[in-house]
């Protein structure tokens, strides 16, 4: 998308977004004119709403719907809270500001109508996005943690500013919050891999395996941020750059991996923006553990159990996971992507990362 039509699309969702923020304070101000009882319509998140889409290969929110309405007493505090919350933003949009979701929760202390916690205040945000069919970061409102770094040769326009992740020092460039409003103006890259650990990121770094391999490296910081999955989708739509997730071998290692391929239950509402089904997984698997003769750790019986449900999820129904999965549990072992240090520190990228590219693009 050229520099200037990304300007415009962001003008038209900060328009969209204020109009449905502003329309739904007029409808609960018309169902008092009306003397009706004021209620909100919101989508539900429940788990019988949350459906897997194989054709898209992400959740999807299914069509059930649910009401928030002063005319029942158990809702009247979490609707007071959404229309406190919705106010809070529509100011923020029209202002052009940003707050953190902490901020926003500080904010709340002077309401008369705050949150006992805030993961409260986190749900309320969520379910206002939904509703409104926007984003979190369309709402102004933004996530504590630091963004993923990216390493290798792609030039971006974030503002005024235009970066090189090759020449933003050894971490790279730092993705931000709002990576929708950043333009790829330019890049000289074959391929994408992204590296559950920060550990692995750097080894990369120092060993150049943007330049062995042409290629972008994502560190993940565990599980990736929503600005990060957007970022992976982005280059992999935009820019048709093939994306490789490489994590420990683990089920929460695989579930890292999956919530970037196939998006999140929790997040069902904005999996089309940020899952990447075309991305392939060539972390650490219970094959390599026994090809290669990786150091292990046995697995924990919380391990297990995870690795029980990870089998019955829809995510993981392809041969290769359900077998993965089953040759797990069967060692009772896990290791880390640190492993192969056992052969040397290069070792990772002289020879592993090689054999699994190769597996993977024939």
């Amino acid at each position: 998308m050229a520099n200037i039509d990304r300007k415009a699309h962001k003008e038209t969702r900060k328009n969209y977004t204020f109009n449905k923020l502003k329309g739904l304070g007029e409808e609960i101000v018309e169902d008092v004119r009306e003397k009706q009882v004021p209620s909100i319509r919101v989508p539900s998140r429940g788990t019988g709403n949350i459906v897997y889409d194989p054709d898209k290969r992400y959740y999807v929110l299914g069509d059930r719907f649910g009401k928030r309405s002063l005319g029942n007493v158990k809702q009247i505090r979490k609707l007071g809270q959404m229309v406190y919350v919705a106010n809070f933003c529509k100011d923020l949009v029209q202002r052009e500001k940003t707050a953190t979701i902490r901020e926003m929760y500080y904010v709340s202390e002077s309401w008369g109508i705050g949150f006992n916690t805030q993961q409260e205040s986190n749900i309320v945000g969520e379910d206002l996005e939904v509703t409104l069919g926007t984003t979190r970061e369309e709402l102004g409102l933004m996530p504590e943690e630091d963004g993923a770094s990216v390493y290798g040769d792609i030039t971006l326009q974030d503002d005024d500013v235009e970066i090189n992740a090759l020449n933003s020092g050894k971490s790279g460039y730092t993705i931000s919050p709002t990576i929708d409003d950043v333009e790829f103006l330019d890049h000289g890259v074959d391929r994408v891999i992204a590296v559950e650990t920060m550990g692995m990121f750097h080894r990369m770094v120092q060993e150049k395996a943007f330049k062995k391999f042409n290629t972008l490296i994502v560190g993940l910081k565990g599980q990736a941020a929503r600005a990060t999955r957007r970022f992976i989708k982005r280059v992999n739509e935009e820019l048709d750059l093939p994306v490789y997730i490489c994590n420990d071998g683990d089920p929460w290692g695989f579930h890292i991996a999956q919530v970037i391929i196939s998006g999140s239950a929790k997040l069902a509402h904005v999996n089309h923006d940020l899952a990447t089904p075309n991305a392939k997984f060539m972390g650490v698997t219970a094959s390599d553990i026994i090809n290669y003769e990786l150091p292990t750790d046995n697995l924990k019986d919380v391990d297990v159990l995870r690795l029980k449900e990870l089998s019955k999820d829809p995510r993981y129904k392809s041969d290769f996971w359900q077998n993965e999965i089953k040759k797990m549990l069967k060692i009772g072992k896990k290791a880390e992507q640190q492993s192969f240090s056992k052969y040397g520190l290069e070792y990772v990228v002289d020879t592993y990362f090689p054999e699994k590219l190769d597996s993977l693009e024939d």
